[in-house]
This record gives C-alpha cells, sequence and structure tokens, in this order.
C-alpha cells in the first residue's frame, strides 16, 4: 500500500488533491538500542492511515526526540524498544517530556513493554497521557482515540486502568515473602558433585567457524517468531490452519519462503560465528573461568543472580552458577560461551528497500535475518553438544531442537535465567567478538548488528532454564559488591527485575 500511495501522491497533488494529514507521529528506538522492526511496521502502518509519519530510526537519545517533536510539530511521541535497558529509558524519556513541559502523548511499544511496566514506571513520570501499544495492529486505533474528540475520555479510562493495574500489583506484593538471599543459597539446586565426572570439550580457548552456510541454517529456523514479528499470534504450523489469520500466515509464509530463497541463491547474508571453551568453577554465585587446567589464574568472573520466589514445594532456588562444580568440589568442570551473527550488511540493502518504498522487502529482510541468526545460534549449540564439547549424541529432530529436548542450555544476558544485560561485556571480552566477527554492544549492551545472538553454554544434564524473577534489596546489595560496582548502577540494570519501586 505504500509503493502504491508513493506512486498515487504525484497525481493526486497535480489535481489539487486534498493533502491534509490525520496527524503527526515522531517515532524512534530509544538510545542504545537497535531493533526497529515493530517501529517499523507500526509507521507503515501509520503512514498507509494518512498519518504523516517522522521516523528517527535506532539508538535515539531523548534530546533528539524532544528536539524533533518540537521542530516537526508532533502530536504524538512514540518510543520502542527491544532490549530491558530500553525499558529504563523510556522512563527516562517521559521524564524528560514533563520536564520540558510537554503536553502531547506518549506511546511505549516493543517487545519487552508491558502494560505494568508502564503503569509502575512510565505513566507516574509524564501526566499528560502515556499508552501502551501491544503490538502494530492496535496502533492506528490508538492514534486516533488520542487525536480524536474525545481523547481526554480515553486517556482517562487508561489513567485509571493503569491505576487499578499499580493497586493490584502494590496488593500482590505485599503478599509474597520472598527468601531472603542466604535462605535462597541454602536452597540450591542439590546436584550430586561427587558422582559427576564432567566431559572436557575438545579445545580450549575460542574458534572462529567461518564454514557455515546459509543453507546449512535452514533447516533449524524457528518460524514461530517469524510470524510473531509481524503481530500474528500462533505457533507454527498450526498457525498455516488458523480459522483467523491461516490465510494471512499463508501468504506472508510463501512471501518469506520466496525471500530466504534469494538471500540464500544471491548470499545476501554472510554467517559469522565465534565461539569458546574455558575451564570453569562456580564460587558461590559466581562463575571463575580459568586461563588454563592449573586453574590458578582467573580470565574473567561471571556474575549469576539467584531465584528468591518462596516455592510452595520442594523446588530449589536456580542459580546459573548452580549447573557449574563448585571450586570446593575439585571437579574440573568447564563453561562455553558464543556470538553469531547474520546483520553484515543487512542495514544497507534494506535502505535500498526503503528508498523504493518497499517497506515489506526492509522489514521481511530483517525478520528473515533475524530467524538466521537464531538458526546459527541453535545450529552451533548442536555442533558443541555433539562434536565440539561432545557431551551428547545426534539424536534429535529440528522439532525437538525447538522445543529444547536436548541436554545443556544455551542462556543469553538479559533473559529470565540472568537478567543482566552488562554480563554480556565479559562473553565479549573473552570471544574478542567486536574484533573476529565484527558484532559490537551499545552503550546498553545491545548487540549491533541487530541480528546477532550470544551467550553461554553450560553441560550439566540437570542445567535449565528457569526465570530469576524479582531481585531483592539483599541480593542487590550483595550482587553490587560481588561486580564491584555501586548499588546504584546495579540497580540501573537490573530495573526490571528489581522487587522495589526504583
Amino acid at each position: 500500500m505504500k509503493k502504491a500511495v508513493a506512486h498515487l501522491e504525484p497525481f493526486i497533488q497535480s489535481q489539487g488533491g486534498d493533502q491534509r494529514k490525520a496527524g503527526k507521529v515522531v517515532l524512534a528506538t530509544a538510545k542504545g538500542d537497535v531493533h526497529d522492526i515493530g517501529k517499523n511496521i507500526v509507521g507503515v502502518v501509520l503512514a498507509c492511515n494518512n498519518y504523516d509519519v517522522v521516523d528517527l530510526g535506532v539508538m535515539v537519545p531523548a534530546a533528539k526526540i524532544l528536539q524533533a517533536a518540537r521542530d516537526e510539530e508532533a502530536d504524538i511521541i512514540g518510543v520502542s524498544g527491544l532490549i530491558t535497558p530500553s525499558l529504563d529509558e523510556m522512563v527516562h524519556v517521559a521524564a524528560e517530556m514533563a520536564a520540558e513541559d510537554f503536553t502531547i502523548p506518549l506511546l511505549i511499544g516493543g517487545a519487552t513493554t508491558s502494560r505494568l511496566h508502564t503503569a509502575v514506571k512510565i505513566e507516574s513520570s509524564y501526566e499528560h497521557g502515556v499508552v501502551h501499544v501491544p503490538d502494530a495492529s492496535r496502533a492506528v486505533g490508538v492514534v486516533t482515540e488520542l487525536l480524536g474528540e474525545g481523547s481526554q475520555d480515553y486517556l482517562d479510562a487508561t489513567s485509571a486502568e493503569y491505576e487499578t493495574i499499580r493497586v493490584a500489583r502494590a496488593a500482590g506484593l505485599a503478599k509474597k515473602k520472598p527468601l531472603p538471599i542466604e535462605e535462597a543459597r541454602a536452597n540450591r539446586a542439590r546436584i550430586a558433585w561427587d558422582s559427576f565426572s564432567p566431559v572436557a570439550p575438545t579445545f580450549e580457548g575460542t574458534r572462529v567457524l567461518a564454514d557455515i552456510t546459509l543453507t546449512d541454517l535452514r533447516d533449524y529456523i524457528d518460524w514461530t517468531p517469524f510470524f510473531r514479528a509481524w503481530d500474528l499470534a500462533g505457533s507454527y504450523p498450526k498457525i498455516m490452519d488458523d480459522d483467523v489469520v491461516g490465510k494471512v500466515a499463508r501468504d506472508l509464509f510463501a512471501d518469506g519462503q520466496r525471500m530466504l530463497d534469494m538471500i540464500i541463491a544471491e548470499g545476501w547474508l554472510t554467517p559469522t560465528a565465534v565461539l569458546g571453551f574455558w575451564p570453569a568453577n562456580a564460587i558461590g554465585d559466581d562463575i571463575a573461568v580459568y586461563a588454563d587446567e592449573s586453574r590458578t589464574a582467573e580470565l574473567a568472573r561471571l556474575h549469576t543472580l539467584r531465584q528468591q520466589v518462596r516455592h510452595s514445594d520442594d523446588r530449589p532456588n536456580w542459580a546459573l552458577a548452580d549447573f557449574v562444580a563448585p571450586d570446593v568440589t575439585g571437579a574440573k568442570d568447564h563453561i562455553g560461551a558464543f556470538a553469531v551473527s547474520t546483520g553484515a550488511g543487512v542495514a544497507e540493502r534494506c535502505a535500498a528497500f526503503e528508498a523504493e518504498n518497499d517497506d515489506y522487502s526492509s522489514i521481511m529482510l530483517k525478520a528473515l535475518a533475524d530467524r538466521f541468526a537464531e538458526a546459527c545460534a541453535e545450529y552451533l549449540h548442536h555442533r558443541v553438544r555433539t562434536d565440539l564439547w561432545g557431551y551428547q549424541g545426534d539424536t534429535f529432530t529440528n522439532h525437538e531442537l525447538i522445543r529444547e529436548r536436548y541436554q545443556g542450555i544455551r542462556p543469553a544476558p538479559g533473559y529470565p535465567a540472568c537478567p543482566d544485560h552488562t554480563e554480556k561485556a565479559t562473553i565479549f571480552a573473552l570471544l574478542d567478538a567486536a574484533n573476529v566477527i565484527g558484532v559490537n554492544l551499545t552503550e546498553s549492551f545491545a548487540m549491533d548488528p541487530a541480528a546477532s545472538v550470544s551467550g553461554l553454554y553450560f553441560a550439566h544434564p540437570e542445567s535449565r532454564y528457569f526465570g530469576v524473577r524479582r531481585v531483592e534489596q539483599d541480593q542487590l546489595v550483595d550482587y553490587a559488591a560481588r561486580k564491584g560496582t555501586s548499588v546504584e548502577v546495579a540497580a540501573k540494570w537490573l530495573a526490571p527485575v528489581l522487587a522495589d519501586e526504583r
């Protein structure tokens, strides 16, 4: 539709057609964040519904967003983000809007955002309207309400809804009795290390894998997140027969397959990967990474967080450090790390599509590059399990791989088991990822290019994914001391999971 509108506009103008827009919206991805698929979809949808959209791009600081809103005389500001540090940046944008006497609404969107976070952390910073937009399909309806005659009624209703959320959250927190960190540690995972013999990887140090092809990765693609990127809810392949979105899903999938064929045939993307293995042992809730098997010199220290939830059964309070043999056992355990990317050249090719008003192809390429990056991570983990570390045989179908039926995990900083994005800095330093595969970290620890994945490898049979959930003040203080940073800095990076109202 955008291409059609661009084609028709000169003819409409030549006939003296009415060019009045329904309103002007400034959009941006938050400072430090490079992800923009959702924002771009919102921009296209709004533009095709006669809204004037000023897209500032990615990694946009608050000052630039506010200045653009003034210069453009915008009616609405929209800020998007994918990584959790963007949540704190959105709070900052709202506070700056209040400080500079803005009176226009603020839209909040992105995969990690929520009504809860918007209600608790953002709306309290700005009184002239903050609205969480859960997906791109809602954007036009929300903007229409905000710019219509009943806008104040809509804002009042939204504010009342957020107040209800805040009250319910406060009541829920009051009922919960989290474990003090020392009690949580006493309930750590009960692993019989005295009867476990760790498998040594086939090499130590880092290695770049330069022989991975897109054809290798195609069968490892998990298509469910592909549909979610386009705001189509449902799991693949069931979504293809869904009564509501099945037809659209089939058409989208067919378009994706056509572009995927071109990507492979013409070599649009180049998979890059680096991984490493090192001797390691747990020291409390930390993991010491050693230079060699003498285990006398530390290369790095990884810091993990522990669940403090009070379980109703005998489940342990997990921390990732539980899955590495404690140093006191004398077991010679190891840990791995990786970084992969399929994002080189994507921005330039997408810019060429957008210059031709072909935003659909631009968004499609970004979505497929993301899928290839995740597929590369899955492919590499398969190689780790079967030959590079070699602790498990090859007995799994692709469906089983997607369902994570195998032994071992590859958690990534920023995800529920390790919510602190700053741990990526240690991983990237160990791998020298910026120099060897060209993936860098932004100031908010997002990976650039966006189609990149990094994380750690744990091999123990009892290793599992979990959510840290809420971090209490006692663990925050302890964690800051272990990392050698201030409580204030640690709180900044852990803000989305802190139990208090920082």
